[in-house]
């Protein structure tokens, strides 16, 4: 498969995408073309031994920052490193797009340059995240703010597919976030979409209350983006809190020190299950073509497990699956 990189996405551009993206020519099959300023990636390109069949630079002389306008960059910024690697998608030279740059421009971009697929009102940006008893998807996470009923069915579907292709979970339970478990609480959008979803070929399983979300009892949990990013951010938000917390309490006595050298590994694993890093990227379901969206300060090794997703999402035909989802919704009118 061939992979189109976004070169001067994220903090760490060129450097650490350029790094990343050699890291990734151990997964067999992957091709990469990075766009960007031809010559600032060729030099970072000169820093490695890499089989320099695998990997081509586009170039591309602008940039899309992120204090800039998402649409008004997509339209006015063709020749950027964001919508190089976005057309090459679209014109069947990349089968996956990646960026560490702006959320917006990507969402939006991908949109308007990859095309929603048939049946799709409105794609999902759809972040996997851990919970204590296993892993667990947001849809949306913040490409929709506002939304119709059956347009979070639709994230639903999407993310079911996600967990049967990728993470082989057989017919995943789907939540809806609300205020609370009974199937009368919440707004208008939340009460039409129950109704829905328990009409729907999902395994629906109810509301889901935010305190139970951390859990991971639920595989898909469904809300509007602005709910759903509001989740995405509070959760990061309490788990770099609670680890710097933690750290400056170990390190305030000889006492505690030698407690936190114990459970150091217990430490580290928790680091380790709520690194970013360790999933790479967030999925952006819907578009015609594999989107991913790696976190704006990634690393190389976030950039490398970015690459491992979109391999993932090909090696499973997961765009294609979303496809057939919808159709046989069409025709078996599963949404009444």
């Amino acid at each position: 498969m061939i992979i189109a990189v976004d070169g001067m996405g994220g903090d760490n551009s060129p450097q650490e995408v350029v790094k990343g993206c050699v890291e990734a020519l151990e997964y067999t099959g992957v091709k990469i073309i990075i766009t960007g300023p031809e010559e600032r990636i060729k030099d970072e390109l000169k820093k490695y031994k890499y089989d320099s069949g695998r990997i081509e630079v586009l170039n591309a002389e602008e940039v899309i920052s992120n204090n800039e306008h998402p649409a008004m960059a997509i339209r006015k910024k063709k020749n950027s490193s964001l919508c190089k690697a976005l057309y090459l998608v679209r014109e069947g030279k990349a089968d996956a797009v990646l960026s560490a740059g702006s959320t917006g421009a990507l969402l939006t971009g991908a949109t308007l340059i990859i095309g929603r697929i048939k049946g799709i009102d409105r794609p999902t940006f759809a972040p996997v995240m851990p919970g204590k008893n296993g892993k667990f998807m947001i849809v949306d996470c913040g490409a929709n703010v506002d939304c119709k009923p059956n347009n979070l069915v639709q994230f639903a579907l999407m993310g079911k597919v996600y967990f049967e292709k990728i993470l082989k979970v057989k017919n995943p339970s789907v939540g809806l976030v609300n205020i609370g478990v009974e199937e009368e609480k919440g707004n208008e959008l939340t009460k039409e979409t129950y109704k829905l979803l328990k009409e729907a070929n999902l395994n629906f399983v109810g509301n889901i209350e935010p305190r139970d979300i951390p859990k991971g009892d639920t595989n898909v949990l469904v809300c509007d983006g602005f709910v759903g990013n509001t989740i995405l951010k509070m959760y990061e938000g309490v788990a770099s809190t609670l680890l710097s917390t933690l750290k400056e309490n170990i390190m305030s006595s000889f006492r505690t020190k030698i407690g936190g050298m114990i459970l150091k590994p217990v430490f580290l694993k928790f680091k380790k299950d709520f690194n970013y890093e360790e999933v790479g990227g967030a999925a952006f379901l819907g578009v015609k073509g594999i989107c991913v969206k790696a976190h704006g300060s990634s690393d190389s090794k976030a950039f490398k497990n970015a690459i491992r997703q979109a391999k993932f999402f090909y090696d499973n035909n997961v765009v294609e699956s979303i496809k057939e989802s919808i159709e046989n919704i069409n025709k078996k009118d599963d949404i009444k």
